[in-house]
């Protein structure tokens, strides 16, 4: 069924454009014998318009001679004469041109660079110069005189020698014009210098033997003299004339400069300034550590600030808190982003410079446990190596904790610091030797130092050292590498105002520093020369020692000028910059002078005599007391 309807629909189409082709061709054939008969009309009707404008004067410039010129190019014939106007129309129509859209391509061409020379910009002075510079005009006169005389004239003129054959060439001079007044003006006046009269012989003499002039002539020629072959300070003066305080002054103040201070107003103020800590992934950045605010109670207990010494800004990198007030902090040392703080109740927090919040991301559970700190923890740090290292912690409460940063829910390890099982060691401070992570040395609060080892049969405490009248406030064991080993030697602060030098291998004290007088709160060796370190007192005075020099006094001492004591002591890992810490919140950054902060070759040798000659006095004194001992009418 389907089949025939298609049939039939394809039928009628044929037949619909069967008829649409007949109808096409009736129209033309009516078209064709409507055009052959009004062809002579057309053409009586052409000719009465062109005679017509060739009358009034107007060119022949006709549709059909620009459409006969154009099917000339196009290489088509021109219709016949005898063709209507209409079929013309028609042919046109169909010769017509088909219009499309083509791609068009733009293409920029840069501007031509327009150089132009000036000539002034390159003489401008000179320029200038020609405009200012006096102009006198000479006229050329004519002298009529037959006798050739040269002297007549004034000036003479460069002239070519005369034409043989044309007789005598005429003589000319110049005469200046007259001046007048604007002329006398605008010529720059010219002041003439004084005449400087020579001295005679014996003012001369008089002049030299005079003791100014000595004086004078002779301090210059000896600053010349050093400015042409020393490249130093050409200013020295030998001669005695600045006093010993101003020079005294001058090289304390060229040895320990006072660089910056940090404070901040609502983080600091009120609070003191617990322990300090230097970045070792990012040399720029100091930790200071701080307690509560006795005067805003509404502030967080405890603080620590990340301080950046690298750019001028006032305010902290890093701003940390908790509920109890920090004793101490340290930079994670192979954790880079982690800041590790030991508190007053007991915990330890860990902050993450990562991390949008400023309360800890990790802390250590509170209780009355035994596996955990109970009491203030005063010192805390990393150590060990990249690949084994540990998180060790100090407290009052007799323990020393051994953590892992990972997991701070109970520690790895811990001991009990006792001497003899029947005392509990109150530890304030302790310190590891350079590269041994098992032996360390602890401070306590009974005036007892206290050497401890962490693994194998000895674990615990072995020997103690003896001679402090106060508690021990902090304690720093040798860590300068060198051709020397001094590693055994340890120093330790007390508040009996003293600083002692103590020998871990002989266990008996090697001397007494006794320069201070007030509490010493902090104690540390320079990390790269040998024989200095440095100490803080509650007068807030910081003293170098360099031992090298002497062993009585101390190289170099500044005081803080508030008027405040110096808790915390730090040096920086290059060892010409050290950190200081004040009862007020303030940190205060001292640039220490190169000739005492940077070891020579010889220093190591040189500190090695001086412990020697130490460990004899030290002899002689203790066989002096006891022959005073044995003497005594009392024993």
């Amino acid at each position: 069924m389907a089949d025939r309807d298609r049939k039939a629909e394809l039928e009628r189409k044929k037949a619909k454009l069967e008829a649409m082709r007949e109808e096409r061709k009736r129209k033309q054939e009516s078209l064709q014998e409507a055009s052959a008969g009004a062809t002579p009309e057309k053409k009586d009707l052409r000719a009465e318009t062109e005679e017509f404008l060739r009358e009034i004067g107007i060119p022949l410039t006709t549709t059909t001679d620009a459409g006969a010129s154009h099917q000339q190019q196009a290489g088509e014939q021109k219709p016949a004469d005898g063709t209507s106007v209409l079929q013309e129309a028609v042919y046109l129509a169909k010769n017509q041109a088909v219009l499309s859209f083509s791609k068009v391509t733009q293409t920029n061409l840069p501007p031509r660079d327009t150089v132009s020379y000036n000539k002034e910009t390159q003489t401008p002075k000179e320029t200038i110069e020609r405009e200012v510079r006096p102009r006198d005009f000479y006229a050329l006169t004519y002298v009529d005189s037959d006798e050739d005389n040269d002297s007549s004239l004034e000036v003479a003129v460069d002239t070519p020698p005369p034409i043989p054959g044309s007789g005598k060439m005429p003589h000319t001079s110049m005469h200046k014009p007259t001046e007048t007044p604007e002329d006398a003006a605008s010529v720059p006046v010219v002041e003439e210098k004084p005449v400087i009269r020579e001295l005679s012989e014996e003012e001369r003499r008089k002049i030299e033997m005079s003791e100014d002039f000595l004086n004078f002539f002779g301090r210059a020629s000896a600053i010349l003299e050093r400015a042409m072959f020393e490249e130093v300070d050409i200013f020295t003066d030998y001669s005695g004339a600045d006093s010993e305080e101003q020079r005294g002054g001058q090289l304390e103040g060229e040895q320990l400069k006072l660089n910056r201070q940090f404070f901040d107003e609502r983080w600091s103020k009120h609070r003191t300034v617990t322990s300090l800590d230097w970045s070792t992934q990012y040399p720029e950045l100091l930790l200071a550590s701080y307690n509560s605010n006795q005067e805003n109670p509404n502030e967080p207990e405890g603080v620590a600030l990340v301080w950046n010494i690298k750019f001028k800004k006032s305010t902290p990198e890093y701003i940390f808190h908790c509920p109890s007030p920090v004793t101490s902090a340290c930079f994670a040392k192979f954790h880079p982003n982690l800041i590790v703080g030991g508190t007053y109740s007991g915990q330890i927090m860990v902050w993450d410079n990562r991390s949008h919040k400023h309360t800890p991301v990790q802390r250590t559970p509170l209780s009355a446990l035994a596996v955990t700190h109970t009491h203030p923890v005063y010192w805390i740090d990393v150590v060990g190596s990249q690949n084994a290292h540990n998180l060790v912690s100090i407290s009052t409460d007799g323990k020393i904790c051994f953590w892992n940063l990972d997991m701070l829910t109970q520690p790895q390890d811990s001991l009990e610091l006792q001497h003899k099982q029947n005392r509990t060691v109150a530890s304030w401070c302790c310190s590891f030797p350079y590269g041994d992570f098992n032996n360390y040395v602890v401070g306590s609060e009974d005036g007892a130092v206290y050497t401890a080892c962490r693994h194998g049969s000895k674990s615990g405490i072995n020997e103690i050292f003896e001679s402090h009248q106060g508690p021990v406030t902090g304690v720093d064991c040798h860590s300068v590498p060198g051709p020397v080993d001094f590693s055994p030697y340890f120093l330790s602060s007390s508040f009996d105002w003293t600083v002692k030098l103590w020998n871990m291998k002989e266990t008996r004290l090697l001397h007494s520093f006794e320069d201070n007088s007030d509490y010493i709160f902090d104690v540390k060796w320079s990390p790269i020369h040998p024989a200095l370190f440095s100490t803080v007192d509650g007068s807030g005075r910081l003293d170098l020692w360099n031992l090298n020099i002497d062993t009585e006094v101390p190289s170099a001492s500044v005081v803080v000028e508030s008027d405040v004591g110096l808790n915390k002591c730090r040096w920086h890992q290059n060892g010409q910059t050290i950190a200081t810490g004040d009862n007020d919140g303030r940190v205060h950054i001292y640039a220490v002078g190169e000739p005492l902060a940077v070891p020579r070759p010889d220093d190591w040798s040189k500190f090695s005599r001086t412990l020697q000659d130490l460990e004899l006095e030290q002899a002689e004194q203790e066989e002096d007391t006891g022959s005073v001992r044995s003497q005594s009418p009392l024993r």
